[in-house]
């Protein structure tokens, strides 16, 4: 449920659980900001003077976020923001510790193809669903090979593989075994090999690592 920031309290509410409860108090300090290529940008959870930013500096049109519709201020203020600076927001709801459902790759291909740019694209943290996203328009927008691709889930941005995290590192490894040993279109792969729940099993993280990302860091 989004949070209501219809009154002063409300929005105050908002205002210290973006900041402080969600981690806004980091991103406003450094926001995991990188281009793309082609009018597409990546980052963490972006707050409103962000994205006014952002739209003036980088003309952006649309706001990909990958976290989905969620109960924190940073979302309801993020909605409002984008209203008030005519910004079109899409909400998509990816995962950081499971491997991508094949509705979700192609939800992800039919907005990349039909999403006007330019465009940002984040999670909360900017580093694993972001790290996705960015694999995947790299894909299936830009026609990058995969192994280029995957560049873009790196410890650069916060990303581990050696935790729960690196399951999004053996989805994709997971296709380049496969298209090596005979080659084979990705999204074919996905939509006639790839097995969601297979490949989960067979994923083993290290606890040290996913202990750093899960307790410290507290990502989603």
């Amino acid at each position: 449920m989004t949070m209501d920031i219809s009154t002063t309290s409300g929005r105050v509410r908002a205002w210290f659980d973006m900041h402080l409860v969600d981690h806004g108090c980091i991103r406003a300090i450094y926001n995991n900001f990188y281009p793309l290529g082609d009018g597409m940008y990546r980052c963490s959870q972006p707050s409103p003077a962000q994205l006014a930013k952002y739209q003036k500096k980088y003309g952006i049109r649309n706001v990909i976020n990958l976290r989905g519709p969620h109960g924190y201020g940073s979302y309801a203020l993020e909605k409002e923001a984008c209203e008030k600076l005519g910004l079109i927001l899409h909400d998509v709801k990816l995962y950081s510790r499971t491997p991508p459902e094949v509705e979700e790759v192609h939800a992800m291909d039919d907005l990349f193809r039909t999403l006007e740019g330019p465009a940002l694209m984040h999670c909360k943290s900017g580093a694993d669903r972001a790290g996705l996203g960015a694999t995947l328009y790299r894909i299936l927008h830009l026609g990058h090979r995969v192994e280029d691709a995957v560049a873009e889930l790196s410890w650069k941005y916060g990303h581990f593989k050696q935790a729960k995290t690196g399951v999004l590192d053996f989805f994709f490894a997971t296709y380049l075994v496969r298209n090596a040993a005979q080659p084979i279109d990705f999204l074919e792969w996905v939509d006639t090999e790839y097995n969601r729940e297979s490949l989960q099993a067979r994923f083993h993280d290290e606890g040290w690592a996913s202990l750093i990302v899960d307790k410290v860091l507290h990502r989603e």
